[in-house]
């Protein structure tokens, strides 16, 4: 695996609370808009809300990027439900790339 740096915790935690909010508000924009079961739509939106929190309060430990990429795959695949998640969905995978790989360069280049 690889070592997880402070940084990478800070900016991690940050997209993934923004994913949440992002996420919960495709609730009623499911439901009202494009017509989806309520069901399905708070299952899927609070669900995957719930599931960022979880993750971002895991940052300490490795397996958790993992488990934050799955999340950026399934914000993506929410595009199912309302279309414009598609691209939210890969904004905020670039977002979590970016925030591993800036962060452990940044921290990288002070430790010389």
């Amino acid at each position: 695996m690889f070592e997880v740096t402070p940084g990478m915790r800070r900016l991690g935690a940050s997209v993934l609370a923004m994913e949440a909010v992002v996420v919960a508000l495709i609730t009623p924009v499911a439901i009202q808009i494009n017509d989806v079961a309520p069901a399905l739509a708070v299952t899927v939106g609070l669900g995957l809300a719930v599931l960022c929190v979880v993750v971002t309060a895991m940052l300490k430990r490795p397996s958790a990027y993992i488990a934050g990429s799955v999340i950026q795959l399934l914000a993506i695949a929410t595009g199912v439900l309302v279309p414009v998640m598609y691209v939210l969905g890969v904004i905020f995978a670039a977002l979590w790339v970016t925030a591993i790989f800036v962060a452990r360069r940044v921290e990288g280049a002070t430790k010389r």
